[in-house]
């Protein structure tokens, strides 16, 4: 029915990592120097809420996919479309100041603020026939890549990444929920 492919979640995965790979990049502005132990923590936290808030939408989606069964490509090009273009406005600003901490607070705030849409991802799953448990790994660890390696390009090369990346992350969102959107209303068939 609305089958997700393994593609499909891989560019996702890519997408939703791209907000902590921007944090991660300013994460590195903000030391003096290259310190892989907080490249290691950063990629750590972010990968697991990155995770961890797909999983959580998920299993809150399933309360409800029933009753919005026929809704479900309009969902899907909704929570898809609204974190895109949000990623996309946010690419045009600049790196915001974020504190050379790395402690236990400041990493579970940001960790936080970087997964809240990955919690609508985790719903838009619960409406697709995806497998949550590969998908969730999938997030995880293409987030905790993504984020060890921004916060070593942060420290070395600066802010030139950051927009870049919220941007491309923005424009395979919302392509993705045209996708799905296109593949399951029938609107080309």
């Amino acid at each position: 029915m609305f089958d997700m492919s393994f593609i499909d979640v891989f560019f996702i995965a890519l997408a939703v990592s791209m907000d902590a790979f921007s944090v991660a990049i300013c994460k590195g502005l903000s030391t003096s120097k290259i310190n892989y132990k907080h490249a290691l923590i950063t990629g750590l936290f972010f990968g697991l809420f990155q995770a961890l808030m797909p999983f959580i939408g998920y299993v809150l989606g399933t309360q409800f996919k029933d009753y919005i069964t026929v809704l479900i490509p309009f969902v899907a090009l909704i929570l898809l479309s609204i974190i895109g273009i949000k990623m996309i406005k946010e690419s045009f600003n600049e790196c915001e100041q974020i504190d050379n901490r790395f402690d236990l607070k400041t990493m579970l705030m940001l960790s936080v603020a970087t997964s809240i849409d990955a919690l609508a991802v985790g719903i838009t799953f619960a409406c697709l026939q995806v497998q949550i448990v590969r998908a969730i790994n999938l997030i995880g660890i293409t987030t905790f890549t993504f984020s060890f390696i921004g916060v070593l390009i942060g420290n070395v090369l600066g802010a030139k990444f950051k927009n870049k990346a919220e941007l491309f992350g923005g424009i395979v969102l919302i392509l993705i929920g045209l996708k799905i959107f296109i593949e399951n209303v029938g609107i080309f068939n």
